[in-house]
């Protein structure tokens, strides 16, 4: 068997796999300020806005919140892309710890909230995924991507300034009308009634099944019963899953770099990071 063709048709296929495998590998970036967004989704004033509160919370309380958005990760989970973001930047201040990223990777449909040590009490993997769930996706799935940052900021902004978590967002389930559950109970009696007729069960039988009917509408809000199940199952498509720590398997210092902004005069303060967090999608 001549090797010379063979090889010469490894070479050509390694040749045209090349390109696509360097695409997949997206560049972990240097942050010049607190929000960057490398997808063109925020205007000018949104982000200044973002600066500001973000600003003031630094200046505040020391920690450093940092949001960034990309089109995507790639090849790269977004917790391994994240937590490669904070350990180059080193976001929050040294020995104290309380750095914190918000990336989204919008044409992922994904999000992640990666938790510095000094911040894991005030932000727990758990809180980090209702903060995705509850004020994040939300506003996501109307195409409102501004709304859901600046939701998040806040209530983020709020936990490290020591305030408690806001009871859990649910749908406001509808109540059910009594003189409509009431009016549908009569109907389905009705109905119910011209059916069991012919079997011999009578009106009498039409009535109590109506009555069944109405009583079970007005007692057992059934909206509330999806509810409870879709909040078992996790809240749905846009669910966030915190749980555990994330390693991105290069070493605790393997993605470190320099906390040098690049010339935008805000750099990370030496902060460390051990893969707490959450992410979810929206």
């Amino acid at each position: 068997m001549k090797r010379g063709p063979f090889l010469a048709a490894i070479a050509l296929l390694a040749g045209f796999c090349a390109p696509w495998a360097l695409a997949q590998e997206v560049a972990v970036p240097t942050l010049a300020q607190h929000v960057v967004d490398q997808t063109g989704t925020l205007d000018a004033a949104q982000i200044a806005q973002l600066e500001t509160k973000l600003s003031a919370l630094e200046q505040r309380k020391g920690s450093q919140v940092a949001v960034l958005v990309v089109a995507t990760t790639g090849a790269q989970p977004i917790e391994e892309y994240s937590l490669a973001i904070a350990e180059k930047n080193r976001l929050g201040r040294e020995k104290v710890d309380d750095g914190l990223l918000l990336l989204i990777a919008k044409d992922d449909r994904k999000a992640r909230i990666e938790v510095g040590y000094g911040l894991e009490g005030a932000v727990p993997d758990a809180i980090a995924s209702r903060v995705i769930r509850e004020y994040l996706a939300p506003h996501f799935r109307d195409g409102d991507y501004y709304g859901g940052i600046d939701a998040a900021v806040d209530v983020l902004s709020k936990l490290i300034d020591g305030e408690p978590m806001p009871a859990p967002m649910v749908e406001e389930s509808r109540s059910v009308n009594p003189g409509i559950a009431l009016f549908m109970g009569i109907v389905v009696g009705i109905i119910a009634t011209l059916i069991i007729r012919r079997r011999g069960v009578g009106v009498v039988g039409g009535i109590i099944a109506a009555a069944a009917l109405a009583w079970v509408i007005w007692t057992v809000p059934v909206t509330m019963l999806f509810a409870g199940f879709g909040a078992f199952l996790g809240g749905g498509g846009f669910g966030g899953s915190g749980g555990g720590r994330f390693s991105s398997g290069h070493g605790s210092g393997g993605w470190s770099g320099g906390s040098s902004s690049g010339g935008g005069g805000w750099s990370g303060g030496g902060g460390s990071f051990g893969g707490g967090g959450a992410s979810g999608g929206w």
